[in-house]
Parts: structure tokens; sequence; C-alpha cells
């Protein structure tokens, strides 16, 4: 039996970045190849070359960057590397397309979506006004946009992250191109938002025939989406193999690695004894909703609406949900950080609601937040972002005494604190969320709000984040309100767990009872569309008889 031609071919291709005299090796002669209609992923952790590679294909990487001349990117018997631009541009957008991974920063914020897949159908087909229009309604039917009529003047921050994550396959696939490139597509997203946007890439790739390249980190999302993976590490291929087999018997050590790095359900004992450090009572978070000359209130956001729980000393609460379910919300009203109503007490006190008793009480109340490189100063080095709270609560401290807490505070998360004085930029996203967990560590409170801390983190590091964040519960027996919309980590290391949609609490009890037995619709979406592999499947949503709803009861696209 022939073996089809490769519809795609990489042979050789090393990539170096250029700064003045410095070079950087990115990518350092890697060969791989797609079949027509073949699905193969490029994985590995932050920094081996996934998107640099994606991006050579179509020669878009930026201006240091330098390709070998001996390397061959063949695309129907075409070589890319050599091709000149009007050659390139006949292939971009047309016969090979990209999905990127974050669609807001993707899509142009000025332009509506009709103007944007509009665009693509102008340029490559020379279609008029009447028949583009047509054809981008068309595509907004095929990517599951429900009345697109409606949608064609809405520009990207009016729709949802699953709403614009569609326009831009929308796009990618306006002219049916025979290889889809999609970098991180779902990396954003909520899990049951994921679910439904693996499905419909999947389908459209069964209808239209064509072969994908999928970039991911997520080993999860490659065994429900690959025929074969690459593995990638420090610019090298250093496995390929059909995705089963990779999976079943791994040869390589990194791969190997990588497929340990999951988290595993392991919370730290909880004393029977144990007393309830923080409760809530009937909170409320009502934003006002103003519109007209005058201003006037005609509604309110209910981001929480009427929750009630409790914290024991050395307790994880996981608090999960979508985006948009009122989790952060609730973090930051916690803390005093936003107005609520309802009643919140701490180590059996009212929480102050005057700034000079906040300000004593967040001494012990503190936040992690889920962007490390966005909260903490770029202008700062280390030692001052992690002093700056010893000189607002601690002001008796002099400045060697102030030091040696930082330094104290450094080495118990696992730094050098001979690298104090370095700056947030010159660190690793791990060593950044570390220096975050220092820096609220260093006032000793008695409850940390984690939002989101390992969203942003490579798998390996999440749970080196995880087994950090047990040693110091268990050292301290530091209370933890973990918000996330990732199950897998809430499941490592909750001792209860709370479900959020809408602004209130639809399901909570012990962490093993709920992820073994949900009781709620929506909770049993989650768990699905989080921990089911084969959740994907071929309907556009998990089949759950439940429909994903906003917190204004409009239907989640």
């Amino acid at each position: 039996m022939t073996m089809a031609a490769p519809l795609l071919s990489v042979e050789g291709l090393a990539i170096d970045f250029r700064d003045g005299e410095r070079i950087t090796p990115a990518v350092r002669g890697i060969d791989f190849s797609i079949a027509p209609g073949e699905t193969l992923a490029l994985v590995g952790e932050s920094g081996s070359g996934k998107s640099v590679t994606a991006l050579s294909i179509l020669k878009l990487l930026p201006p240091s960057a330098e390709v070998s001349p001996a390397s061959r990117v063949l695309f129907e018997g075409r070589n890319l590397a050599t091709a000149s631009e009007p050659e390139l541009r006949a292939v971009r957008g047309n016969r090979i397309a990209m999905i990127f991974q974050e669609p807001m920063s993707s899509l142009n914020p000025l332009h509506t979506v009709e103007r944007q897949i509009g665009e693509i159908l102008s340029v490559h087909r020379g279609l008029g006004r009447a028949a583009t229009r047509a054809r981008t309604l068309e595509l907004l039917a095929q990517v599951g946009i429900p009345d697109g009529e409606a949608r064609l003047a809405s520009f990207p921050h009016q729709l949802s992250g699953g709403q614009r994550q569609r326009v831009m396959i929308a796009m990618a696939l306006a002219n049916e191109p025979a290889l889809l490139i999609a970098d991180e597509p779902t990396t954003a997203l909520d899990v049951t938002i994921q679910a439904q946007i693996l499905s419909l890439l999947k389908q459209l790739q069964r209808q239209l025939g064509m072969a994908m390249l999928f970039i991911t980190h997520d080993l999860g999302i490659v065994r429900r989406m690959a025929d074969r993976v690459c593995v990638m590490q420090k610019g090298e291929i250093v496995e390929t193999a059909p995705t089963a087999r990779l999976f079943s018997a791994p040869t390589h050590p990194y791969t190997q690695h990588l497929l340990d790095a999951q988290p595993h359900p392991a919370p730290l004992p909880l004393a029977a004894d144990a007393p309830v450090l923080a409760a809530v009572s009937d909170l409320k978070v009502w934003f006002p909703v103003r519109r007209g000359l005058f201003r006037r209130v005609v509604g309110h956001v209910k981001a929480v609406d009427g929750v009630s729980f409790s914290v024991r000393e050395g307790e994880t609460l996981g608090i999960v949900g979508e985006s948009g379910s009122g989790k952060t919300t609730l973090g930051q009203a916690l803390l005093g950080l936003v107005p609520s109503t309802g009643e919140i007490r701490f180590a059996g006190a009212p929480l102050p609601t005057g700034k000079k008793g906040l300000r004593a009480a967040r001494r012990h109340m503190q936040i992690v937040f889920q962007d490390p490189f966005g909260s903490l100063s770029p202008r700062l080095p280390v030692s001052d972002i992690v002093e700056e709270g010893l000189r607002v609560h601690f002001p008796a401290l002099d400045a060697a005494e102030r030091d040696a807490k930082v330094v104290a505070a450094l080495a118990e998360v696992g730094l050098d604190p001979a690298q104090r004085f370095r700056y947030p930029h010159e660190f690793s996203g791990g060593q950044r969320q570390r220096i975050a967990i220092a820096r609220a560590l260093v006032l000793e409170p008695r409850l940390i709000v984690l939002d989101e801390p390992t969203s942003a983190l490579d798998a390996s590091v999440q749970v080196q984040v995880i087994a950090l964040l047990r040693s110091l519960q268990q050292k301290k027996r530091l209370a933890y309100a973990f918000i996330s919309h990732d199950l897998r980590v809430v499941r490592a290391l909750s001792h209860r767990v709370m479900v959020m949609q809408a602004g209130r609490v639809v399901e909570e009890g012990d962490a093993e009872s709920l992820f073994a037995r949900p009781r709620a619709d929506y909770t049993r979406l989650l768990l699905a569309a989080a921990l089911d592999p084969s959740s994907s499947g071929d309907d556009d949503r998990p089949r759950t008889g439940y429909t994903p709803q906003n917190s204004d009861g409009s239907e989640t696209p």
C-alpha cells in the first residue's frame, strides 16, 4: 500500500534569536510531517519552542529571529522557507490558517465581527459585499454562534470568551484551508467552553477534511485530539509517537516527566477540633447598572448573591465555577476589597468596616493573585516587593530586621535569598508565583485567598506549587480559600469544595464526596468537562441535560 505524501513536511528547522551580539537558540534542527486530514500535536512546556515552530511555517517570526538557510518547510510541494512575500500571502489564511491562543488580543478591537471575517473573504476570494455577508453568516452558524445576524455588528469586547474563540475559528476556516494551526486555542477558556471548542474543531475537521497542527502543554487535550504527538524540550523534538502508544509506553524521560506531572488528590488531614477561622453569612456583592442621561440605576449585576460558608484553621476550601460565576469577587469581598453586605466574621469577631480596622485585619488575611507577572511591580526588586507589607504592618522593625524576615520568607518558598535584589522579569513563571506567596507569608497570615494561583503555569510547575502550598499549610496551619476553574488542582488540595454559578452556591460538600457523587447538574457538567478525557465527544455540549447560563440567565455560547 502506497503512503500518501505529507501535506506539510518540516526538515532541519533551526531558529535563533539575535539581540545585538547575543544569540539564543530557540529551535534546533527539528523534523516532522503532517498527512492530509491528520492531527499532529506539538507538546512541551513554556519555552520549548512550540509556538516559534508554528509561526515559522508561515514566516510570521519577529525580525530578531534568524532561520537557518538549510531549513525546509515543504507545503503541497512548495518550500515556504524560501517563498516570496506574494507567494506567502496566497497561502496565509487561504491554504494554511492559524488560531491564536488569546482571541482578545488577536481580534481587532476597533472592527466588528462582520468586518474581520469579511476582510479575509474579500482579500482571498474577491467576494462582493452581499456574497461576503452571506458567507459570514454561514460561517457563524457553522461554528455554533446563534443569531449570527445580530452578532455581525458586535465588537470583540461585546462577546464572551467562547464566542470570541468561535469567531477566530470562523476566520480561520473562511477559505476552507488544507492545514489549520491551532496554537493553545483553549488555554484561556473555562473547562466547559474548552470541551465545546475542542468538539467543534474535531467536527469541522471531519467536515472539511483538513489537517491540524495542535500546539498545547495540556496532555489531556492531546489525548482527545491528536493522531500523533511530537514532544518538544529546549527546542528539540525528543519523542514522536502515535498518541495511544505515547500515553501507554513513553520512551523518553522528559515525556515520562510530563505524564507524571499531574496533581494527585492528597489534602492534609484536618484536625477534628480545628476552630472556624472565617465565617461568611448571606454575603452579597451587587454592582449597579446605570443608564440614561441622569445615570439612574435600572438594575444590578448580582456578582455574589447570598453566599454563606466557613473555613476552619488548616483547611482548604475550594471555590470553583466558570468565568463570571462570582469566585474572584467573593474572594475580594472576604478581604474587604470590594463593598458587600452580609456578615463576615474572622477569628470570632466581625470584620472591621473602617479603613484603619481593615488594614489591621489584612495582616492576617492575604491574597495571591492569578498572574504573578501582573501582580508584582516590574520597577521594584524582589526584596522591596516582599518587604512592602512589613513596612505597613510592622513599622517598628528596622531595615536589618525586615531584611531578615524577607530572607526567611524566600527560603521558605524554595527561592535563593541571594537573588532577592533581582527584578520579577528575571525569574520564571513558577519562581514569580513563589515570590507572590512569599509576599503573603512574610506577614504570618492565618488565611490566604489563592485566586487561580496555578492557571498560568505549566503542569510540572503546578505540581511544585501545590506541593509548596501543602507544606506551608502543614507547618503553619494556614487556611486557604482556593479559587479556580481547574478541578484537577482543586481536587488535589481541597478538603471541601463549593461550586458557584451566577453568583450563587449550587453545591457544597467535602471534596471526596463531591467529586465521587456530585448532586447538581452543573457540578456534573464541570466534572465531565474537566476530568473525563472523552467528554468532548461528537456533540457540541457534554451530555448532562444542563445548559450553561450567564448571570443574566442567557445561554452561554
